[in-house]
């Protein structure tokens, strides 16, 4: 069974940094738009950031733009999620996803088919 392993959350500052990484279990990830996602309770899962197979990245939330970069490595099956000025309302668990095509993104979470975990981000003001 594919698998995906977030990792990286924590407490911060606001003002703070956090790198959030996603490790797959096979390299078929990698043939896949990876999108980043969060979720506070009582709330729906809320797109944050999409990156190509290619390593473009294709799309970010507007709440997020300019302080949030996502990326990947395909040698290590890894994508991350950087974090800067980070804001209490960024508080949430995070979660990374694939897309369920091999070709096209989406910033839709139904539009994905495995998901990890979760990490919490937790931003003290």
């Amino acid at each position: 069974q594919a698998q995906l392993v977030e990792s990286g959350g924590g407490l911060v500052q606001a003002g703070g940094s956090l790198r959030l990484s996603c490790v797959g279990s096979e390299s078929t990830f990698n043939l896949y738009a990876m999108g980043w996602f969060r979720q506070v309770p009582g709330k729906e899962r809320e797109f944050v950031a999409v990156v190509g197979w290619n390593g473009d990245s294709l799309s970010y939330a507007h709440s997020v733009q300019g302080r949030f970069t996502v990326s990947r490595d395909k040698a290590k099956n890894t994508v991350y999620l950087q974090m800067i000025n980070l804001k209490p309302e960024d508080t949430a668990v995070y979660y990374c996803g694939r897309y369920r095509w091999n070709t096209g993104w989406s910033t839709t979470s139904d539009e994905y088919d495995y998901w990890g975990q979760g990490t919490q981000v937790t931003v003290s003001s």
